[in-house]
C-alpha cells in the first residue's frame, strides 16, 4: 500500500476507476488547514490536575516549517501547563465547515511547546501579526512571550473515512495548497453560476450519473463534488487534466475540461 503522505501528481483524461485519482497527499492538506486556520484548540497538561488535559482557544501564528507560535500571559493557565509539562497539542478545523461537523477537515498537532528564542522573537512576532492582526494592542505588555511548537506528530481527518498520521519530517516538507486562499471563492462561483457544468464533468470525466452536482472542495490537483440521484447522495473525485496553482489557472483549466465533456456527449 502507498504511503498516504508521499507527494501525490495529477494524471489526464477521465477517471476510470482503475487508478487512484490523484489527490494531496496528507502532509500537504494537514500543512493547508494548519495555514488556513487561524484559531485552534491547545491542550495542555493540567498542573492543578496532573495528567488531565486542559483545553484553550488559542490563536497562533505559522513559520515556514508549519510551527505554530503562541502569543501568551503568564498568567494564563495554559501558560503554566506548558511551563511545568512542555507536551501539548493544537487542534485545527478548516474555517469554512459548515454543516455535519463530522465531515469537515481537521488536523491535530503534537509537539513540545517551549519559549521563542530572543534571537528569532522579530521573525516570530511579524509572522503572528501577519495572522492575527489585532495582537498589536496586547504584543508589548511585559507578561506576555512568545511560544512555538515543536511539531513530533500530525494527525490528519479529511472527513469520514479519511485520515491517517502524518510523520512530522513530511509535514515539516509540505506546502500548503496553492489554491487554499482562492477554494472557497472558486467553490461559491462553480456552485452558483455552473452546477449544470459540473453535472456534466461528473458524467464524462467520472462515468457518474447525476441530477445535481456540487463542489465541495478543490485543490491544485483536482475537485470533489457531492452528487445527487433520485433519494442517493453520493461524492466524486475528479482529476484536473493538469495541474492548477492558482484561480487564473483553475478557471481556464475547468473551461477546457467543460468544452472536453460537451464535444463526448
Amino acid at each position: 500500500m502507498p504511503n498516504p503522505s508521499s507527494r501525490q501528481h495529477a494524471g489526464p483524461g477521465p477517471s476510470t476507476g482503475e487508478a487512484p485519482v490523484p489527490e494531496p497527499s496528507y502532509a500537504e492538506r494537514a500543512r493547508t488547514l494548519a495555514y488556513l486556520g487561524r484559531i485552534g484548540s491547545l491542550s495542555t497538561l493540567s498542573q492543578k490536575r496532573p495528567g488531565w488535559p486542559f483545553g484553550s482557544v488559542m490563536p497562533y501564528g505559522l513559520d515556514q516549517l508549519g510551527r505554530p507560535s503562541f502569543l501568551i500571559s503568564t498568567m494564563a493557565m495554559h501558560t503554566q501547563n506548558i511551563l511545568g509539562d512542555s507536551r501539548a497539542s493544537l487542534l485545527v478545523t478548516h474555517p469554512d465547515a459548515s454543516g455535519d461537523p463530522l465531515a469537515a477537515a481537521r488536523v491535530t498537532l503534537m509537539g513540545e511547546t517551549a519559549r521563542v528564542p530572543e534571537a528569532e522573537v522579530t521573525q516570530v512576532r511579524d509572522l503572528y501579526l501577519a495572522r492575527y492582526e489585532n495582537a498589536k494592542y496586547w504584543v508589548d505588555f511585559n507578561d506576555f512571550a512568545f511560544y512555538r511548537m515543536e511539531v513530533a506528530d500530525i494527525y490528519h481527518v479529511g472527513g469520514f473515512g479519511v485520515m491517517g498520521w502524518v510523520a512530522a519530517d513530511d509535514y515539516a516538507r509540505a506546502e500548503a495548497d496553492p489554491l487554499a486562499d482562492a477554494a472557497s471563492e472558486i467553490i461559491r462561483h462553480m456552485n452558483a453560476d455552473h452546477a449544470d457544468a459540473l453535472v456534466l464533468l461528473a458524467r464524462s470525466f467520472a462515468g457518474v450519473e447525476a441530477e445535481e452536482a456540487s463542489m465541495t472542495s478543490v485543490d491544485r490537483l483536482g475537485f470533489h463534488l457531492r452528487l445527487k440521484t433520485g433519494v442517493r447522495v453520493h461524492a466524486a473525485r475528479i482529476p484536473f487534466t493538469r495541474e492548477a496553482r492558482s484561480a487564473e489557472e483553475t478557471r481556464a483549466v475547468l473551461i477546457e475540461m467543460v468544452q472536453e465533456a460537451t464535444q463526448r456527449a
